[in-house]
């Protein structure tokens, strides 16, 4: 969802696939129940204290930035979202799994466990309600799950069948388990392929993006 200039209240909505999915059936399924702020157009570098006209106008480079439009790719939108921290937080909690790049030869298995760092007056904790990993292209994982969250919808999230299809996907857990895959014919006449992992903290908001690579493994 975004505004489409900054005159007018004007909203342009365009939902996911998923979106799509359930309107179609319009069997009364279909229902917004939550939704995400962000700030990814915003550079606060332009905020201008020193503005010769006086203190309201010191955003006002920033008030005539132009707005993205909406489109459904999440490896590419809402990658900045608007959190709410408590009272006399200093810092801003950030992520750690351990590595900067993944790189896994075909049929290797990798867990991983982030951490929150700066969080709840903590320098290392792990968040109550997990973390949401998305690879951004499921054909590359055989295995792709989430473990430790036992709600609903990490639930829901970790049993959807999409490895094998050309489409992200998304899981749930406190670790995240992946096995890279085995399917020579992905590969063409590439030795690896590339895709990214996106892991956000479901309390904190903290986000981290993380390539990974997959090797062909020549027999």
């Amino acid at each position: 969802m975004g505004f489409l200039n900054n005159t007018s209240v004007t909203v342009d909505a365009i939902l996911t696939k998923k979106g799509r999915e359930l309107l179609a059936k319009n069997d009364g399924s279909f229902r917004i129940t939550q939704f995400s702020l962000s700030d990814d157009e915003i550079d606060y570098t332009l905020y201008n204290p020193s503005h010769p006209s006086g203190s309201a106008f010191y955003g006002e480079a920033i008030e005539a930035m132009p707005i993205i439009e909406a489109f459904p790719d999440e490896t590419q939108i809402m990658k900045y979202k608007l959190l709410t921290l408590p009272r006399g937080t200093a810092k801003l909690p950030v992520l750690d799994v351990g590595y900067t790049t993944i790189t896994l030869k075909q049929g290797a298995s990798l867990a991983i466990t982030p951490q929150t760092l700066n969080y709840l007056g903590a320098s290392t904790a792990f968040e109550s309600s997990g973390y949401t990993a998305t690879i951004g292209d499921s054909r590359l994982m055989s295995t792709f799950n989430g473990v430790g969250i036992n709600t609903t919808e990490a639930t829901s999230l970790n049993s959807t069948t999409t490895i094998g299809t050309n489409v992200s996907r998304t899981v749930i857990g406190s670790t995240i388990n992946l096995t890279a895959t085995t399917v020579n014919t992905l590969f063409g006449s590439q030795t690896t392929l590339s895709t990214i992992l996106t892991i956000i903290g479901r309390d904190s908001g903290a986000r981290l993006t993380i390539p990974v690579t997959i090797t062909k493994v020549t027999q």
